[in-house]
């Protein structure tokens, strides 16, 4: 495996600025770049190149200086289409961050953001960063139980939202908000509303310079991105803006990109995956981002067309949406180049239709809010890979897959703990190190909760949850390879394998399916996997077709909602 040394004994993992970090090291042994106190992984880091001096406040000044008049992020919102050059973004940055401390906000403080894809978003969380203080992105489906949470927890001084969107108040909704939270003593609104300050009045209005002395450094939080909190309470991941940059570049640097592109996604800017795809690293890059407000594939389709937009990241939901909305309208997508895509399995057959339909490339990747892009298929791979595997580690970070018992090496092709660490892994949960700890080895190498096993070609196949296993009286069901096995039917569209309760064997299978033109039934999925070979045991003992499977902002299958569907039947 490349950057792994073979030896008749565990396999050891090595860091050099020179080499590609390992893909799937053993846990026998660590390194001694790996090993031993934060700071010796900080100096690894930088001699590596993975983390610097800078920030993203440094790479629009260098856009700035570079191109002033390149649009560096174009936001179709309200019905309308704003686009901001480098220029005037640092312009708005610079007068949302000086009213944003006049406001009282500090170093340090973590200033709440719900805000929609929109200027107002992108702007505003640069301008935390000029005066040292933290961006704490909240998706907009969230309400007042997860808000109340969030800035309770996080002590926020200041609550940034859209009065209405999607048909929702935030005004009224943030107005309960501050009620129950002492520390929230500000409420500005885009649209103003319910006693909440205004925006544009506000957060525009002329103000003192920021001095450069409170901006904050390279090694200061950036943000605090909540986890989705669907099986539990949210947790606060803590990112730096070094640790956001390593997983930047990382993805950059592996798929080629540069400050050519204009990206796009479907995602909330306010989930990690559309911060850090589609804002800081085209910010990185000198790059030109597309966002949009909400997601329609055939409008989105006909931004693709109209902007020239070359590379694409979103779930394999998006990526299907596409697909069936160009073969019902054809557009002009001959500068697509690549769609990277995660958080499920990905069907053969929607790699070949993505090149076929759409002209692009599928990456696949896997990683965490915790820390990123952690692996990806290759431009060298096969393109089929990314039906396959979920990609080799990127530079900076390490994966391990590890026996859940004995914390020892699995064996080959087997299934064990997914284990990572690295540059781009956050700092911890914020205010809850208990949490963080616990997820930790006593090696330091971060538990994902995930189940992997290699790939056979040096990265990593995601096999399952820990918490997402079905127990069928002795024998765990692998659900994420029943899913993959599924999505080969020509028919299924989307699926997703739950367990539901049965009195002599514990649990058994359901296969929850979204089918494209005709109905089918577990002996259709019999058939289907037995011809695919696989074992007896694994294949579902029910099916319900649905018209739609729930999900997160990301794209992942909210199955506590199916398993509370199938209890209820």
């Amino acid at each position: 495996m490349t950057g792994t040394q073979r030896t008749a004994g565990p396999a050891v993992a090595t860091v050099s600025p020179a080499a590609a970090s390992p893909a799937v090291v053993s846990p026998a042994v660590v390194s001694p770049a790996v090993k031993g106190t934060a700071m010796d992984d900080a100096l690894a880091y930088r001699a590596a190149g993975w983390w610097r001096r800078e920030t993203v406040l440094d790479d629009l000044r260098r856009a700035v200086a570079r191109h002033p008049g390149k649009p560096a992020f174009v936001c179709y919102q309200d019905g309308g289409v704003v686009e901001l050059t480098y220029a005037e973004l640092a312009r708005r940055v610079e007068l949302i961050a000086g009213n944003l401390r006049r406001l009282g906000a500090r170093r340090g403080d973590v200033v709440t953001l719900q805000l929609p894809n929109s200027w107002q978003l992108v702007a505003a969380i640069l301008a935390c960063a000029r005066i040292g203080a933290v961006a704490g992105p909240v998706v907009p489906i969230m309400r007042r139980r997860e808000v109340e949470f969030m800035t309770r927890l996080t002590g926020s001084p200041i609550y940034l939202a859209a009065a209405d969107f999607g048909g929702f108040s935030y005004a009224d909704m943030s107005a309960g908000v501050a009620a129950a939270v002492p520390t929230l003593r500000h409420r500005v609104l885009v649209g103003g509303g319910a006693g909440a300050l205004d925006f544009d009045a506000e957060l525009l209005a002329p103000v003192t310079a920021t001095p450069r002395t409170e901006e904050a450094g390279p090694d200061d939080p950036a943000q605090v991105v909540f986890t989705s909190g669907t099986t539990g309470e949210p947790k606060g991941v803590v990112h730096s803006h070094n640790t956001l940059y390593s997983m930047n570049k990382a993805q950059a640097d592996v798929l080629g990109l540069t400050g050519d592109e204009v990206t796009a996604m479907g995602s909330p800017t306010t989930h990690q995956a559309g911060y850090t795809w589609n804002l800081v690293m085209p910010l990185l890059l000198g790059a030109t981002a597309v966002h949009v407000d909400a997601w329609h594939p055939q409008r989105m389709l006909a931004i693709l067309r109209e902007r020239r937009v070359t590379f694409f990241m979103g779930a394999p939901t998006f990526l299907s949406d596409l697909i069936e909305a160009q073969r019902a309208d054809p557009q002009d997508l001959s500068a697509l180049h690549s769609f990277a895509t995660g958080s499920a399995p990905i069907a053969p057959t929607l790699v070949e239709q993505a090149d076929a339909v759409l002209g692009c490339r599928v990456y696949a990747l896997w990683g965490m809010s915790e820390n990123g892009c952690v692996t990806v298929t290759r431009p060298h791979d096969p393109p089929l890979r990314a039906a396959e595997s979920d990609g080799t580690v990127v530079p900076g970070m390490r994966v391990r897959i590890v026996d859940g018992r004995t914390g020892g090496p699995v064996a080959p092709g087997e299934s064990g703990r997914l284990q990572v660490r690295g540059s781009a892994q956050c700092l911890g949960y914020y205010r809850r190190p208990e949490l963080y700890a616990a997820s930790l080895s006593p090696d330091g190498w971060f538990d994902t909760g995930d189940l992997a096993r290699d790939d056979g070609h040096g990265g990593i196949r995601i096999s399952g949850r820990v918490k997402d296993i079905i127990v069928r009286g002795a024998e765990n069901i692998p659900v994420l390879e029943v899913e993959a096995a599924l999505l080969r039917h020509d028919a299924i569209r989307d699926v997703a394998v739950v367990g539901y309760p049965d009195e002599r064997l514990g649990e058994r299978a359901c296969a929850v399916l979204v089918v494209r033109d005709r109905p089918l039934d577990v002996a259709d999925l019999r058939v289907h996997l037995a011809g695919l070979g696989m074992a007896k045991q694994y294949w579902p003992e029910r099916v319900e077709v649905v018209d739609a499977l729930p999900r997160t902002p990301s794209g992942k299958i909210q199955k506590f909602v199916l398993r509370d569907r199938l209890r209820g039947l």
